[in-house]
């Protein structure tokens, strides 16, 4: 595989009716050639396979799905609407509206005879049960035969075995003592049982999809406009968004959404981008602006020239993110999944067992029976099944809402658990926009070494690059080509400006070059521990020596010094890592109330660094916003991306924050928290359903009728706790 490459599929799957389908599905497409991974969530009805492009065909991965008795079909997930709403399960509402016609006169007949009423007895012939039990059992019951026999095909079982096994036994019964009596005596007939069962079986169904229905990113799907406004050979054209084009100027009129990514060309307006990045209140834009697809124009018209078209769309891609954190498996749900492998077996043994010892010890067969289907029917593997995606899928949808984008279900999953959060300094608690505040030279003209300092950075992204050149043009001061010019990983950079052969970077490079700063180091202590980056500028042509010093100045977030309290709220240690000198970094730790920092750490030494916490605290969150962040991130337990960043520091971490607001790191951890306390919740509930319910059921004291509407409810109440997740709201709201 490793000089092979690498492949992605999602398929979408239907059929599946419990955690014991997941396995099923697994296995038969890790046996084709060529599979490197496969994982199947039940939540979503989706598969997402990873193997080699050359040995792999979308026809290969269908036929084996196919071949474990299901029915698939590939997504395009390159597509410009995302089949997000597709994929999941849809179940109609009529066989559950016919299934209860028909059974409603039975479950009456089975109320009477509880209570004793003759006249109603009397008037319900057997034959008219039998008529009413038999549409339900063959035709709306259909499905659980048809899942069942291609489960056994397969040599495996699943829920829709189980019912159908538990289902035929009562009918079964009921129709032997049917013919078995001259009349039929209604006392001694169980169709109630069987159609009841399955009918609320379907019921279970239908609302356990249309719960999950809303555990979907349609909010987010929605955003995506079908049509737009475009401005062609001066002509304002109605296209479909599939339509528009790169270039295209795109008129985006007062209330409308944004149609496309974008640059706005003319006017000026403030858009809602809520549904995006989480930011509550309108953002101002203006020409010159980027503007987001999806975003919610005022009171201002705009024309907007289109940058990134379908796929390629910011809206897309957090929908695709928020898509693959879905279908991603959790840690915990693999524990989940060997457990259900072999609950159908143990679950038909036991009901087996329970017939045996009520048939032989008590010698009432049709006692025997009924406890022995209440045993099949109060099973809930789909329960176990759906106890961990769902809580995913809504916790990172809603999650999305708010401007957390969690990339895979491990990272929400571990993030609950973390001990220690680690933050970058510059763009992360800093707004990354330092202004220089101070410039001293030595035996030049202040504006001189300026525009040595500018020329040499002219083409660098660095933030401290651009403070110079900033101010190399606030001053009107005119730019030399550079030559020549390299990084010095951690220090600085080194480069030819006209003759002059410079060097431009912190103490250590100074250092490095033997050059002395001892003229400049009280001046240089005072501004550092004021929190100013220093950096030196040094002419490396003849003898060695130094030009100037340049001093920055940053500021700090607004929300930082909340952002830390928060963490620190919640008994999270937090930690500074900062390539700045130690008097900066320890101004800034000193002012959000940091006790623990790192200075004058190089890029390859925060990994380290990284590692270094996790082997004494425990699991560690990293933020970071930059490039030489990236390890780190990496090597993070949980890696935070800032997306005002890079997208290198966005493409490794696990979560990203679709605005820089460090306090959201804090509404990250608590969302994982809560998704987590669903997830346990969901599987002790799962659980304790199957834990009490079948021993009740083999020992006599669970009617068929209630195991069924138990098993058809079990489902239907995890996914419902899990829906409780959309209530949640980040902290950063409130403040």
């Amino acid at each position: 595989m490793e000089n092979q490459q690498s492949g992605e599929w999602t398929l979408a799957i239907q059929g599946m009716s419990c955690a014991s389908c997941v396995g099923r599905v697994e296995k038969s497409l890790l046996k084709v050639p060529g599979v490197a991974s496969a994982e199947v969530n039940l939540a979503l009805e989706t598969a997402q396979v990873i193997g080699s492009a050359q040995e792999l065909t979308p026809e290969k991965l269908v036929a084996a799905v196919e071949a474990a008795g299901y029915q698939a079909q590939v997504v395009d997930t390159d597509a410009d609407h995302p089949p997000a709403e597709s994929m999941a399960p849809v179940y109609s509402w009529w066989p559950v509206a016919v299934a209860s016609l028909l059974s409603l006169p039975l479950f009456m007949g089975m109320v009477a005879d509880w209570l004793g009423w003759s006249f109603w007895q009397g008037h319900f012939s057997g034959w008219l049960q039998w008529a009413l039990a038999t549409p339900v059992q063959f035709w709306l019951g259909w499905r659980f035969y048809k899942a069942g026999w291609h489960a056994l095909k397969a040599g495996a079982g699943n829920m829709d075995l189980l019912v159908a096994i538990g289902t035929s036994a009562a009918y079964g019964l009921s129709v032997y003592l049917l013919f078995d009596t001259s009349h039929g005596a209604m006392s001694h007939l169980y169709f109630e049982t069987s159609a009841i069962v399955i009918t609320l079986v379907l019921l279970g169904k239908w609302l356990e999809a249309r719960a999950k229905s809303k555990t979907t990113i349609r909010a987010l799907n929605a955003l995506r406009p079908e049509r737009a406004s475009v401005v062609r050979n001066n002509q304002e054209l109605q296209v479909p968004i599939a339509l528009v084009r790169l270039g295209d100027l795109v008129m985006v009129r007062p209330g409308e959404r944004v149609a496309v990514d974008g640059v706005i060309q003319q006017g000026d307006s403030q858009l809602d981008e809520s549904l995006i990045t989480g930011e509550s209140m309108p953002v101002a834009k203006k020409t010159g602006d980027k503007v987001t697809g999806g975003s919610m124009n005022g009171e201002g018209l705009l024309y907007v020239t289109a940058t990134a078209l379908g796929h390629e769309s910011v809206l897309a891609r957090i929908v695709r993110l928020v898509e693959s954190a879905q279908a991603k498996k959790a840690p915990i749900q693999r524990l989940v999944d060997k457990v259900s492998e072999i609950f159908v077996p143990v679950v038909i043994a036991l009901a087996f067992i329970t017939l045996l010892g009520w048939g032989l010890i008590g010698g009432d067969w049709q006692v025997a029976i009924l406890n022995s289907v209440a045993v099949l029917v109060i099973a809930c593997p789909c329960a176990l099944g759906l106890a961990t995606p769902t809580a995913i899928m809504v916790g990172t949808g809603v999650a999305a809402r708010h401007g957390i984008l969690i990339k895979d279900a491990e990272a929400l999953e571990l993030a609950h658990a973390v001990k220690t959060v680690a933050f970058d300094k510059t763009g992360t608690l800093t707004e990354g926009r330092p202004k220089l505040v101070d410039l001293v030279a030595i035996g030049h003209d202040d504006n001189q070494v300026l525009m040595l300092a500018a020329s040499l950075q002219a083409g660098s992204e660095h933030p401290l690059a651009k403070a110079v050149i900033n101010a190399a043009h606030d001053k009107g001061l005119l730019l030399q080509p550079a030559q020549h010019v390299h990084a010095v990983s951690g220090k600085g950079l080194k480069g030819r400006v006209g003759e002059l052969e410079l060097a431009l970077g912190n103490a250590s490079l100074m250092q490095e070059l033997a050059l002395d700063v001892s003229v400049f180091q009280t001046q240089a202590e005072v501004l550092q521990e004021a929190g100013y980056s220093v950096s030196w500028l040094a002419a490396l042509t003849g003898t060695p020596k130094l030009l100037g010093m340049l001093a920055f100045g940053d500021t700090l977030k607004a929300t930082a010094i909340n952002a830390i309290a928060g963490l620190q709220q919640q008994g999270i240690l937090t930690v500074l890592i900062s390539g700045d000198n130690p008097g900066s970094a320890s101004s800034v730790a000193r002012k959000l109330g940091i006790s623990k920092f790192y200075a004058q750490v190089l890029p390859e030494d925060k990994a380290n660094i990284v590692k270094e916490l996790k082997q004494n605290e425990g699991l560690v969150a990293m933020v970071g916003d930059g490039i030489n962040d990236a390890p780190a991130l990496a090597e993070a337990s949980v890696g935070i991306a800032m997306s005002s960043g890079t997208d290198v520091a966005m493409h490794t971490a696990g979560v990203t924050l679709m605005r820089g607001d460090p306090a959201l790191v804090s509404d990250a951890i608590d969302i994982s928290r809560r998704t987590y306390a669903k997830i346990r919740q969901n599987l002790f509930w799962a659980f304790v359903y199957n834990v009490v319910g079948i021993p009740l059921a083999a020992l006599g004291f669970l009617n068929p009728v209630i195991a069924g509407a138990a098993m058809a409810l079990s489902s239907f109440s995890v996914v419902s706790n899990a829906l409780t997740l959309k209530l949640w709201r980040p902290k950063t709201d409130e403040r």
